[in-house]
């Protein structure tokens, strides 16, 4: 029975895991999704929701508790400026796992853990890119069209 068991061990030393955590929540936060497993997804939701509650309040007391785990000045400060500010009005639930299938080296649940009020980077429109050869055709047209003008 798993009683009083307050997290998951992931089969992994506790500095190990640490570091993972870390880490997770650090590529979290700088690109607001990770495909994961299942597993690592719910342990990692855990510190990161933890996180965006303390950076709704910036105060020098939470930018250096989040400090200890988030070692990136630059994801530490979008964390600050920009997700918990995001965040203010939401009450809790800040991130969400959504479920892609398995794995298929071993058949492990693989999740994407991202955001809610995630920004969506905007997509410029794709030019079309002209064949090679239709480029090359195009190119010695205008050559013939100029020494015909001379």
């Amino acid at each position: 029975m798993k009683h009083k068991i307050g997290y998951n061990k992931l089969s992994r030393t506790s500095s190990h895991r640490k570091a993972m955590i870390r880490n997770m929540m650090t590529s979290l936060f700088r690109y607001e999704r990770v495909q994961t497993t299942k597993a690592k997804a719910l342990e990692v939701r855990r510190h990161a929701e933890k996180m965006i509650t303390r950076a709704k309040v910036d105060s020098v007391h939470n930018r250096r508790i989040a400090g200890e785990d988030i070692k990136d000045k630059a994801v530490l400060a979008k964390l600050f400026t920009d997700i918990g500010p995001r965040n203010s009005e939401r009450p809790g639930g800040y991130t969400r796992i959504l479920k892609l299938g398995q794995r298929s080296g071993d058949a492990a649940d693989m999740v994407l853990l991202e955001l809610v009020e995630r920004e969506v980077p905007k997509e410029e429109p794709k030019k079309k890119k002209k064949s090679a050869a239709k480029a090359q055709k195009a190119a010695a047209e205008e050559k013939t069209s100029e020494s015909e003008k001379e």
